[in-house]
């Protein structure tokens, strides 16, 4: 069996936290990859936190439990990371964690690395659907899913115009992120 690569999302509802997870599991599966996406649901609403999940591997994944020791953290709010907040339970060993921020960086945080994910959406898409956004820098981030099959999977699940928005929202973070 191949290593499982775990990614947990946290963001707040009607951010798209979900559907990040989905469209990344079907761009990886274009890739040729084994992934699974599933959400955490609770009582859930808009603005009230929410917590998804995301596997890939290059082999079958069994495991259908949540993620309390992700390899990859990505946080969709950065208000999330306050005092009491439990996001980062968990992440001693996580490779990187990904935060949509304006700063530069967020040095109280080992393996950060920030996105200015909302700014991105803003300029790109009209509003602050930072979902997509958040997938370009992960792919540059990690490598885990091509450009091309994000591409195909956002495609896929936007109607045209809507697809052609949050594609040039997906690259404007892709390329933010090689071009550090």
């Amino acid at each position: 069996m191949g290593k499982i690569v775990q990614v947990r999302f946290h963001g707040r509802g009607g951010q798209g936290s979900v559907t990040a997870a989905e469209l990344f599991a079907v761009a990886a599966f274009y890739d040729g990859k084994y992934a699974q996406a599933f959400p955490s649901f609770g009582v859930e609403r808009r603005g009230a936190p929410v917590q998804a999940f995301l596997r890939i591997s290059d082999s079958e994944i069994r495991l259908r439990e949540q993620i309390t020791k992700p390899d990859y953290l990505i946080v969709q709010d950065p208000t999330l990371l306050g005092e009491n907040s439990d996001v980062l339970e968990g992440t001693e060993k996580t490779l990187g964690i990904l935060i949509n921020t304006d700063k530069p960086t967020w040095p109280s945080i080992k393996n950060s690395v920030c996105i200015p994910a909302t700014k991105i959406a803003l300029e790109k898409i009209g509003k602050p659907f930072i979902n997509t956004a958040i997938l370009g820098a992960f792919a540059a981030m990690t490598g885990l899913a091509s450009l091309d099959s994000l591409r195909r999977a956002v495609n896929e699940r936007f109607p045209e115009a809507l697809a052609k928005l949050n594609i040039a929202a997906l690259e404007t973070a892709y390329n933010f992120i090689k071009n550090r």
